[in-house]
């Protein structure tokens, strides 16, 4: 395995960051114009539902989930009514679908008892929610209402943020403030998009395919 190389912008200053980081963006947008979610959703509860299941498991098992899910359960006050045993059986392939399926129908209830069976929509009342973390609310107020608040770090956005020289740390949490540091609020959604992208296809949690990589001139680690 390559050592893992040094930073190519050892001393870099934060303005100096900040343009490479508007640079990124930009190179980012050409590769990626079209990005968006992988999940399949129609609705604020469908992309809320969805993004739950989709913790330690991949998109494309989600979409297939939950076709079937939204059918038998179409709106919070139905998953709300569910049991637990029922909820279970639909989501099994997802893996850890006793803690999902306790959190689905403790925010379905908690969305029907305070917010009158709408997802609410501000970052507040949706960690409220059972189940709901900052990549969870982020990606529901991005996606489904359109609101920066902040940015989804997953895997694929912390590795990159990390071999990218954008952030050194390992705390989702501390690589958002780093992200939201240098990018433009109205990058935030379509940015966690884009690298979740880049991650997938050229990026990868295996190997780092700088040679096949439009973005290698602006990474700080090359041969990762």
């Amino acid at each position: 395995m390559p050592a893992k190389s040094k930073s190519k912008f050892p001393r870099e200053s934060r303005a100096a960051r900040r343009q490479r980081a508007a640079e990124l963006l930009a190179a980012l947008g050409r590769l990626y114009p079209s990005s968006r979610t992988a999940l399949d959703w129609r609705d604020p509860l469908q992309i809320l539902v969805a993004t739950i299941l989709s913790a330690q498991c991949t998109d494309e098992r989600v979409n297939q989930v939950t076709p079937g899910l939204f059918r038998r359960f179409p709106d919070a006050r139905a998953l709300a009514a569910a049991s637990q045993e029922e909820l279970e059986a639909l989501i099994r392939s997802t893996g850890f679908f006793r803690n999902k399926a306790k959190n689905i129908r403790g925010a379905a209830e908690r969305i029907v008892a305070e917010h009158g069976g709408e997802v609410p929509d501000t970052m507040g009342e949706l960690l409220a929610l059972p189940g709901v973390a900052r990549k969870t609310a982020n990606c529901v107020l991005g996606t489904a209402f359109g609101r920066n608040e902040g940015v989804v770090v997953d895997t694929h956005v912390g590795r990159l943020a990390r071999r990218l020289g954008l952030s050194r740390e390992r705390d989702p949490v501390k690589v958002e403030r780093d992200l939201v540091e240098l990018f433009p609020r109205e990058s935030w959604t379509v940015l966690s998009h884009m690298l979740i992208d880049h991650g997938r296809a050229v990026c990868t949690a295996r190997r780092a395919d700088c040679d096949a990589c439009y973005l290698v001139e602006l990474c700080a680690q090359v041969e990762v």
